[in-house]
C-alpha cells in the first residue's frame, strides 16, 4: 500500500506546533466613537476581532482604509504598522497615550479596557501571536502582510465563525478553566483563519500557497516534515519529486526564500527545541531523533541557530515556567540571550537517525550547503 503524504495544511499545522505559537487575547476594548489607536511594528503577529460595531484599519502601505464591520476578524501576520480609527478622518493615539485616557481593569485573559463617551461603541477584542524564537519561519514569512476574514464572506460560515462564537463567550463569560480554553481558542483560530484564506486563493498564486501547492516544492516539504531526521540531501529530494537537482534547489529558493537544506536544518532545530521543552530526553537522544548522528554535531548547529547551547535552552525553558507559576501569568518562552520581546501592551498592565553515516551525511547535519 503506497503512504499518503501529508498536505499543505499537514505542513502548516507542523511549523505551528514546532515553532509554538502562542495566543494570548490581551485586550477587550469598548470604545464609543471618536477614537483612534496605533500600534507600531513588532515583532509578533496581530489579531483583531471585531466584535461588535464597526471600524477602520490603516496600514502601512495601504492608501485606502479597510473597513471592519461586526463579525469580520483580521491578522497581520508580520506584526506590520497599523491603526484601528472609528472614522477614515479620526487620527489615532499611540496605543500607551490612548491607554492612559482608559478605565482599565486586569481580566482573566488580560485587560478590559474602556473609554467614556456617547458615540456608536465599538467592542474589539485584540491578541499577539509570539513565535518561539527570534525570526519568522520562512513560511509563515511568506504570509501576505493582512488576512481580512469578512463576516458575510463564505469563509466565516464554517469553523472560523463557531470558534469565534465560542471566543467571545468565553471571554464574555468566564467560567472555571477559561484561561485555558480561550488560550486554547486562540490557537485554533489562528490555524482557521489561515485555512479558510488558503481555500480562497486562486491557483498558482506565489508566497506560502506557491510553496505548498507547487507540485515538486510542497512534495519536499511534505518528506522533510514527515521524516526529518531522514538523510536527506539537495540530490535526495530532488529525486524524491522527480525533478534535477538544478532545477528542484532554484524553484525551492524562490518559493521558500532559503536553500533546501537550510530549511531542514531549522525544521530540526525547531522539533529539538520542542524537545527540550517538553521532555526530559538527554540531548544525546534528541540528537538521533532528529537526524543528528553526532551529539558534538547538533550541539553545534543548535547553537549556532538558536544563539544558546541546547543544556541552557531547556534551562531557560524551566525557568520561564517556574516564573510563570510563581506569577500566575502567561509564560515568557526563552529566547537567545536577552533578546526576548514582550508585546508593548502587555508589559504596560496589559527523519530518523542513521548509524553509520558517511562523512557526507555528517557534514550535511552540522553545516548545510547552501543551494
Amino acid at each position: 500500500m503506497q503512504r499518503s503524504q501529508p498536505t499543505g495544511m499537514d505542513v502548516l499545522a507542523d511549523v505551528l506546533t514546532s515553532t509554538r505559537i502562542g495566543g494570548t487575547v490581551f485586550a477587550r476594548s469598548e470604545l464609543p466613537a471618536p477614537w483612534g489607536m496605533l500600534f507600531e511594528p513588532a515583532p509578533r503577529a496581530g489579531l483583531h476581532i471585531v466584535a461588535r460595531g464597526s471600524c477602520w484599519l490603516r496600514m502601512r502601505g495601504r492608501n485606502e482604509p479597510v473597513h471592519l464591520a461586526q463579525g469580520d476578524v483580521v491578522l497581520l501576520p508580520h506584526g506590520a504598522g497599523h491603526s484601528l480609527i472609528s472614522a477614515p478622518n479620526v487620527q489615532p493615539l499611540p496605543f500607551p497615550k490612548l491607554l492612559a485616557r482608559c478605565q482599565v481593569s486586569q481580566g482573566p485573559h488580560g485587560m478590559n479596557m474602556s473609554l467614556e463617551g456617547k458615540g456608536p461603541s465599538t467592542l474589539l477584542l485584540c491578541g499577539a501571536y509570539r513565535f518561539e524564537h527570534d525570526g519568522v519561519h520562512p513560511l509563515l514569512s511568506l504570509l501576505p502582510p493582512l488576512i481580512h476574514l469578512r463576516a458575510d464572506s463564505g469563509v466565516m460560515s464554517g469553523p472560523v465563525e463557531a470558534v469565534l462564537r465560542l471566543l467571545v463567550a468565553e471571554y464574555t463569560q468566564p467560567g472555571p478553566g477559561t484561561v485555558t480554553v480561550t488560550a486554547r481558542l486562540v490557537d485554533v483560530l489562528f490555524i482557521h483563519i489561515i485555512r479558510g484564506w488558503l481555500e480562497h486563493q486562486p491557483d498558482g498564486s506565489a508566497g506560502w500557497l506557491g510553496a505548498v501547492r507547487d507540485p515538486q516544492v510542497g512534495r519536499a516539504l511534505a518528506l522533510m516534515h514527515e521524516e526529518p531526521r531522514r538523510d536527506w540531501t539537495v540530490e535526495s529530494l530532488a529525486a524524491e519529486v522527480a525533478c534535477s537537482r538544478a532545477t528542484f534547489a532554484r524553484r525551492f529558493r524562490e518559493l521558500v526564500g532559503e536553500p533546501p537544506l537550510v530549511y531542514l536544518t531549522r525544521l530540526r532545530m525547531d522539533l529539538a527545541a520542542r524537545m527540550l521543552r517538553d521532555s526530559e530526553q538527554p540531548l544525546a537522544a534528541i540528537a538521533e531523533r532528529v537526524g543528528y548522528a553526532s551529539e558534538f554535531a547538533f550541539n553545534r548547529t543548535f547553537h549556532r541557530v538558536r544563539g544558546v547551547p541546547p543544556g541552557r535552552y531547556r534551562e531557560q525553558a524551566r525557568e520561564a515556567l517556574v516564573a510563570s507559576a510563581n506569577a500566575g501569568g502567561m509564560v515568557p518562552l526563552p529566547a537567545p540571550a536577552s533578546r526576548m520581546v514582550v508585546p508593548p501592551a502587555v508589559a504596560q498592565g496589559v527523519g530518523r537517525a542513521r548509524r553509520g553515516l558517511g562523512e557526507r551525511g555528517r557534514a550535511a547535519r552540522s553545516a548545510p550547503r547552501a543551494e
